[in-house]
């Protein structure tokens, strides 16, 4: 994800803006003010900007992409550390860019404001008869500012930071989430299967899923991340270079891809490549490619924890140089992968399954309550078609009376079809 991988710096001032675009999603906005850009137009760029999974990814990075431009704030940027930007320090140099930027943050922010008033609409006209009022939904925009929808101000940058910060933070964490049930289903199904097979069946199966766990297991030693005998094996096998000239400095420019002067998250999630490679084989059964990016992220947090002091998701060259010199670098402890961890209890999984068959009753009383709304509908629909046919039937049957006693078909109205002959 493009947004994890820039300096927290950026994520947080941008995502402040978006928090009040979203919140600016008031009703009354002026449409004359609101310049809207071409929707083929506007689309194609979304659809082009990568997934974030955040619903204000483009206009994060828009954002961004015009802050960087001034270079008054791009040297405060740099700057700043962690505390000056959660505190609204770097905010409040935002009445000191220049015109041509802070022009353009209006117009970004009209235009996400735009957006956000159509994406409340749909809401709104989706949940009509649910009893979830305007009030409600705007809620979830909780991180907009409202009072001032055509002009991009420094509460805007700060309402960003929150949201940023918020989203960092927690993203690892549901990420970990949403592996533990993702594991927990695999193992629900399976035994849910097993109980449909007869005892011969089960055996087999059962011995073949030992085995393949087995075989899983049966993988070369995994060198611990962010070790010198990690860093070395990809300075040999991917730098292609002697491992006896392994040299920190020259090693972190070279993986510093955008040079940046950071390690962010994606080039440190790079550097383990290797070591999931022995792990793990798209072309083998028995190992799965949601566990490996699992271990990628741990991985990843593992590095992080140890050479990111002051905690803002990125590495910089002095950083990684002092962590090269810790005892921990040059003596690793093992490292365990996630085939060696009781990644559940019993317990957890009961109560996940416990919680499934909730959800199947719901589902199932849900299902019961359509079904009779259904039967109901086509009874509905049979009475309907027989009354219209008894109604044609007694058309048809009025209309051979009226030629029995020789008076002409009249229309709907009651008119004369023809005329007869004077």
């Amino acid at each position: 994800m493009w947004w994890r991988t820039i300096p927290l710096h950026y994520c947080f001032y941008v995502a402040t803006s978006l928090l009040i675009t979203l919140e600016a999603v008031p009703i009354d906005v002026d449409k004359t003010k609101v310049k809207e850009p071409p929707v083929e137009e506007e689309e194609e760029k979304r659809q082009a900007a990568p997934d974030t999974g955040l619903y204000y990814d483009y206009y994060l990075k828009e954002v961004i992409d015009v802050l960087e431009k001034d270079n008054h704030f791009r040297q405060k940027l740099q700057t700043a550390d962690i505390e000056d930007i959660k505190s609204g320090k770097l905010s409040r140099e935002l009445d000191l860019v220049s015109h041509h930027v802070r022009t353009k943050l209006d117009e970004l922010k009209r235009q996400e404001v735009a957006r956000l008033r159509m994406l409340l609409k749909v809401k709104l006209d989706s949940v009509q008869g649910t009893g979830i009022d305007h009030r409600t939904l705007l809620k979830q925009f909780e991180h907009l500012n409202h009072q001032n929808p055509d002009k991009f101000e420094p509460k805007d940058l700060d309402l960003l930071i929150k949201a940023a910060t918020k989203d960092l933070e927690n993203y690892d964490k549901e990420k970990h989430e949403e592996f533990k049930k993702y594991e927990m289903m695999k193992e629900h199904e399976r035994r849910e299967y097993l109980k449909t097979l007869d005892e011969e069946k089960r055996k087999e199966e059962e011995a073949k899923y030992e085995e393949m766990k087995k075989k899983h297991n049966e993988h070369p030693k995994v060198n611990h991340p962010g070790s010198q005998d990690q860093l070395k094996e990809v300075w040999e096998e991917t730098d292609g270079l002697d491992p006896n000239d392994f040299d920190p400095r020259t090693f972190f420019m070279l993986h510093d891809s955008n040079n940046d002067g950071f390690l962010d998250e994606q080039e440190l999630e790079a550097l383990f490549t290797k070591e999931l490679e022995k792990v793990y084989d798209p072309k083998n059964e028995e190992d799965d490619m949601v566990e490996m990016e699992e271990e990628r992220l741990r991985m990843r947090e593992h590095v992080m924890n140890e050479v990111d002091i002051n905690k803002d998701r990125l590495i910089t060259m002095e950083e990684f140089l002092k962590a090269t010199q810790k005892r921990e670098f040059l003596e690793p402890d093992s490292w365990e992968t996630l085939d060696q961890q009781q990644l559940f209890t019993e317990e957890e999984l009961k109560e996940f399954e416990n919680h499934i068959a909730v959800q199947e009753s719901e589902l199932q009383k849900r299902a019961l309550e359509l079904q009779k709304q259904k039967e109901e509908l086509e009874r509905q629909h049979d009475q309907l078609q027989v009354q219209k046919q008894e109604l044609q039937q007694a058309v048809q049957h009025l209309e051979q009376k009226k030629l029995q006693q020789h008076v002409p078909p009249s229309g709907p109205a009651g008119e004369l079809k023809f005329q007869p002959r004077m």
